[in-house]
């Protein structure tokens, strides 16, 4: 970027492509602050300057500043152009702020984009992030065309949520319409599998996808068969399955096999699994307060006071977990003792 700066600073006349385009590096290496002066100095801000700093917000995890943009340039009287409402979709999706979204996507069915695939898909998309099926769905009958990505969205959607025979159901219904699945795809229906306990139906599709469809399966796809297989009790057959993946096993693959430990209380492969975590992940709490509940429910006491004063030697502190709710478009998080809501 300095470079490109260097150049920029000498060009003679300098219009809109090359400030966005300054702006788009800028946020592509998260020098966001530096992106914000360039959007102020911009002497004639349009629709794709804006488009860029939304969509730079969304991509950098900060979608609550893409949203307050998106609310400033709608009050300057510019209308959105196509990627505009899909950033501001995907922001609203992260937040998970359903009745924003609602707001949203009727400004969409007012606009020439209400039959945009893409536009649509962003729809879905955040519906199903949200837990709101029935508008997922609703969104998606309505679509006069559909691809693979508008299916996608529907499937990861009721996946996330635990649907597990609706996503068989909508798989069977994608492949009759001759439609080729991809890798995300697949990793909504053996996320859904898992979610269901559906062990016969998960090996069916993970062999499919490499069989029928030459698709080599990736991390994520690996960690859901494991999670599928010791979530049903097959712990030692997720653990040949680990041991027999092409590359070496990330973190989430050992959670999924330390989780499911703990629920069929196999303590002397949980203590394997945690201490694979250990090495991963030194500062992740849940690893060592999983492997403690462990060996307190089993009544090795010795151990359990190893790991907290483990924990303790390395300073690794767990971080609070909290519940959200949404009022009035806007999100307010809670943690245990907050006094900070009334």
């Amino acid at each position: 970027m300095k470079d490109a700066h260097h150049m920029f600073d000498r060009m003679p006349d300098r219009d809109v492509f090359s400030w966005t385009t300054m702006i788009s590096g800028y946020f592509q290496s998260y020098r966001i602050d530096e992106a914000c002066c360039m959007f102020e100095r911009m002497p004639n801000q349009d629709v794709v300057s804006w488009t860029a700093m939304i969509s730079g917000y969304e991509q950098t995890k900060q979608g609550e500043e893409a949203l307050k943009l998106f609310v400033q340039m709608q009050r300057t009287g510019m209308k959105p152009i196509q990627p505009t409402f899909t950033s501001v979709m995907s922001a609203l999706a992260s937040l998970a702020l359903l009745g924003t979204g609602q707001q949203v996507h009727a400004h969409i069915v007012k606009s020439e984009f209400e039959l945009d695939v893409c536009v649509n898909n962003s729809v879905i998309a955040m519906y199903g992030k949200c837990g709101s099926m029935g508008d997922a769905c609703q969104a998606f009958d309505k679509m006069p065309e559909r691809d693979v990505v508008s299916w996608n969205s529907l499937i990861v959607g009721f996946a996330q949520h635990g649907h597990g025979k609706v996503v068989l159901e909508l798989i069977e219904q994608f492949q009759q319409k001759g439609l080729e699945p991809n890798d995300i795809t697949f990793l909504g229906v053996l996320s859904a599998c898992s979610h269901a306990g559906l062990v016969n139906e998960g090996w069916q599709y993970f062999n499919s996808m490499i069989r029928e469809y030459c698709i080599t399966p990736r991390a994520d796809h690996y960690a859901c068969m494991v999670d599928l297989l010791a979530r049903a009790g097959h712990l030692n057959e997720a653990l040949d399955f680990i041991h027999k993946m092409p590359f070496k096993p990330h973190a989430a693959v050992w959670g999924a096999l330390l989780g499911s430990c703990k629920i069929h209380s196999n303590v002397d492969l949980g203590q394997y699994a945690a201490e694979q975590l250990f090495e991963l992940e030194p500062q992740n709490a849940t690893s060592y307060v999983v492997l403690s509940n462990m060996y307190a429910l089993s009544g090795r006491w010795d151990d359990e006071a190893k790991i907290r004063t483990m924990k303790k030697e390395k300073m690794v502190s767990k971080v609070p977990g909290y519940s959200w709710i949404e009022i009035h478009n806007r999100v307010h998080t809670f943690i245990a003792g907050d006094i900070l809501h009334p």
